[in-house]
């Protein structure tokens, strides 16, 4: 981004790298307008609605209507960018982003802000740990979930230009960074960060960077471990899980969401129905997260590279029998 550094945008959050990659766009792109729900500011959009007030709209504390006028405004031939909280999208709005978006294919971003657990001492109906799977269950809905801010930038671009509604899920902190160089974010194509012949943990979102610190660990346990960023969950890279799962015969997924209907099901439906193979789900085990300080969350439910690298030991153990 102009006069910002790689250096410069590591360090932030990723809903800051996706307000700052919102205002460029939008100079170089007038068909781009904004939707809020009174949380422009706090999901880092502002910089555009200061640039281009013309072009955004503040519904008020109303997700539901915000969604509906995107359609809209996508039915008109614009690129609406709907911002929220991700439980807000995915379960207030879930009815319209359905009916209004997807059932018409409308060609509308959903870019989400304080996914996961980001929001873990603010309570249970704050933390938004099912929303890829009901994205995922919506026909013509694309879902992309990048691992730290550099990618973030990237992907926000990529999801300007991709055609039909797309889900963009980010966090509230800063992430730890997984990238320190440029690369080519293509929307469907995942990423092999490190390789490895005895298993391989596919991870999207802040897991990613959890999965690499795992594989250092069981590397110095002489345990092998790719390491796949799956940012695009919906479409699903499946040529390199089937290549993972013929070359490693053992796979992990880690997500910050329910086991249930994200990443992990995603995955295990390709090698089921192409190459078996063990796969271990790292996520919130059929459970609604608890409330307290993020980190002390996290571990408490087993999203940490701790977790990771005890369901690697295990699938590489269930491989063998």
């Amino acid at each position: 981004m102009a006069g910002l550094s790689m250096a410069d945008i590591e360090k932030m959050s990723a809903r800051d790298a996706f307000g700052l990659a919102l205002a460029e766009i939008g100079a170089e792109n007038d068909k781009v307008v904004l939707l809020g729900a009174d949380a422009i500011g706090s999901t880092r959009a502002a910089g555009f609605a200061k640039r281009f007030p013309e072009r955004t709209f503040n519904v008020g504390i109303a997700e539901q209507e915000m969604v509906s006028a995107a359609a809209g405004f996508a039915a008109c031939g614009k690129i609406p960018v709907a911002t929220a909280y991700g439980f807000l999208i995915s379960l207030r709005a879930c009815e319209q982003v359905r009916s209004d978006i997807c059932y018409p294919n409308l060609n509308v971003k959903l870019m989400s802000t304080h996914t996961g657990l980001s929001m873990a001492e603010a309570g249970t109906t704050h933390h938004s740990t099912e929303d890829i799977a009901i994205m995922r269950s919506f026909a013509n809905m694309t879902i992309v979930a990048p691992s730290d801010s550099l990618e973030t930038v990237k992907a926000v671009k990529a999801v300007i230009d991709y055609p039909g509604p797309v889900y963009l899920r980010m966090g509230r902190g800063e992430t730890e960074s997984v990238y320190k160089e440029d690369y080519e974010f293509v929307i469907g194509k995942s990423v092999m960060l490190r390789d490895g012949s005895d298993a391989a943990i596919i991870a999207c979102g802040i897991m990613v960077a959890e999965a690499v610190k795992a594989a250092r660990t069981l590397e110095g346990e002489g345990i092998s471990v790719r390491v796949i960023n799956m940012h695009t969950i919906k479409p699903i890279d499946t040529e390199a899980i089937l290549r993972a799962a013929e070359q490693t015969g053992a796979l992990v997924t880690a997500e910050e969401h329910t086991v249930i209907g994200g990443l992990g099901e995603a995955v295990s439906g390709v090698v089921c129905e192409q190459h078996p193979v063990p796969v271990i789900k790292v996520g919130l085990d059929d459970c609604y997260g608890i409330i307290g300080p993020e980190e002390g969350v996290k571990e408490k439910l087993g999203l940490n590279a701790e977790a990771i690298c005890r369901a690697v030991r295990r699938a590489v153990i269930l491989k063998k029998k």
